[in-house]
């Protein structure tokens, strides 16, 4: 396992070269590294130097503090790539005790990368390269680490998370997104010292929550992460639906169900709006939870208005955006629609789409796919939900209508002198079916000038050509609808 100086971007080489030409050391540390290695494009990239903030800044024509420990970003304006456009530079360091489980308090400048490379949080992250030299820096057994697929802290465990806290999501989200296991004693020191999250800012616990989220495997990580005692500090309302018994329709109680859910968009790729919703959409059963004696099953009427509230109130206490949380409360709220095809009507689509919004309607349908997933049914799309999505499509079409002509009955009355009246009707009708035959034609220019012909006809002859285009305009909805059946499979 080995890196090129040809693997690393010019923008970086170019940091590492000025600072190395003005006599100081300059290797690339951390993340970007681990990621080089294993074949993933790094998402940032930092360089870590034996020269002060001050001297840093006075190399480069655009830099910036980033943090009080000394990082400074070095500004790349020119750059193409986002992950270049700042690279962060910080000098070797040496951090004081962590009082607060959250960020040192002192930090203490020094000339050894040995020094930096120990107070990093996991092997895998402990590494050092020199484009220039074509040198890495191995301390920690790092790479085997890498080759084994293993997360393991740095040093002793405990006292990795003893320092930062936040270093045990760090570590299953490290997990999730790189498909690796946690080394046993490390994953112990985690479980040892969760109630440190407590410390944490809702802030911090959120990013992490989200690059869990984000990744291939969320449903494998947030077990581990309710095994070891994590989602209490980040959705404690999720663990209530923990042994929590379903009806007959589902395989599996309500948090392995919405579990599943999420991990069936996560295999699907859909957003992350998807994917909260996906796994908060029942969050609301575990309240609404009666025995029926008359079905003599589980019911939970109203577990979607109740869903709607707490999931509101997890996404606020996450810190999540107003638009991220008034999204996923509304897929929520409705994720429960009726969709019995020989009973739904167009007009009960039509309130759906407007009580979750146009822009969010197709992601109502995924996160119902994904809830039908979770229930343990291998069936994505059954008749009954395709015929749904026909409809939701046909909703959403403009239907064809003299309103998408270039002019309306004002102008036709204003160009002809007439009154409103069944003449008016029957020559938009007429200039419809031209439009439909021949989209081009629908200019006011063009129309103004029908316009004045069609009004020299007879009543008769003007009543047959506007019901001509009727005629037409129910022909080409007939098809239109005809295909929308057809795409969806439910002719």
């Amino acid at each position: 396992m080995q890196l090129r100086p040809s693997q690393i971007p010019r923008e970086v080489v170019k940091v590492t070269d000025s600072l190395e030409k003005s006599g100081f050391e300059a290797w690339i540390v951390g993340g970007c590294v681990r990621d080089l290695l294993i074949g993933r494009k790094p998402n940032d990239w930092d360089i870590a130097t034996n020269a002060t903030p001050e001297r840093i800044q006075e190399l480069f024509e655009n830099t910036f503090y980033t943090n009080e420990f000394g990082t400074v970003g070095v500004v790349n304006d020119d750059a193409k790539d986002e992950t270049v456009k700042v690279v962060e530079v910080t000098p070797y360091r040496l951090e004081g005790k962590y009082s607060d489980a959250r960020r040192p308090d002192s930090v203490v400048f020094s000339q050894k990368l040995e020094d930096d490379l120990k107070r990093r949080d996991f092997t895998i992250n402990a590494l050092a390269y020199s484009p220039s030299q074509g040198q890495l820096i191995d301390l920690y057994q790092g790479i085997k680490d890498i080759e084994d697929k293993i997360v393991r802290a740095v040093g002793e465990p405990s006292a990795r998370f003893e320092e930062d806290a936040l270093r045990i999501m760090r570590a299953v989200r490290i997990s999730a997104e790189l498909d690796f296991s946690i080394e046993q004693t490390t994953e112990r020191a985690m479980g040892e010292r969760v109630s440190q999250l407590e410390k944490i800012s809702k802030e911090r616990i959120r990013d992490e929550f989200v690059r869990i989220l984000n990744s291939g495997e969320p449903r494998k990580t947030l077990l581990l992460s309710h095994k070891l005692g994590i989602l209490s500090f980040v959705a404690p309302e999720l663990l209530l639906g923990v042994g929590v018994e379903q009806n007959q329709a589902h395989s599996y109680d309500v948090f392995e169900h919405s579990l599943r859910a999420l991990q069936h968009a996560a295999d699907k790729g859909w957003s992350l709006d998807i994917r909260l919703a996906a796994l908060l959409h029942d969050i609301g059963k575990p309240k609404s939870r009666r025995w029926s004696d008359e079905k003599k099953d589980w019911t939970f009427h109203g577990h979607e208005v109740i869903g709607a509230k707490i999931a509101r109130k997890t996404l606020e206490n996450l810190r999540f955006s107003r638009e991220t949380i008034e999204k996923v409360v509304g897929l929520v709220r409705w994720h429960m629609f009726f969709s019995d095809p020989d009973k739904v009507t167009l007009s009960a689509v039509r309130r759906i789409i407007t009580n979750v919004g146009r822009e969010n309607i197709w992601d109502l349908i995924n996160l119902r796919i994904c809830d039908r997933i979770g229930t343990g049914r291998p069936k994505e799309q059954p008749f009954r939900l395709r015929k749904y999505q026909s409809m939701i499509e046909q909703a959403l079409r403009d239907p064809i209508s003299v309103s998408m002509l270039a002019i309306d009955g004002a102008e036709v009355m204003k160009t002809t002198g007439e009154k409103a009246g069944p003449r008016i009707g029957w020559i938009l009708h007429t200039l419809l079916e031209e439009v439909l035959d021949d989209p081009g034609k629908n200019t006011p220019d063009y129309l103004q000038k029908k316009v004045t012909d069609l009004a020299a006809l007879s009543d008769g002859e003007l009543r047959k050509m506007g019901e001509g285009g009727k005629e037409k305009k129910e022909e080409v909805e007939g098809e239109a609808l005809k295909d929308i059946r057809k795409k969806y499979f439910v002719e």
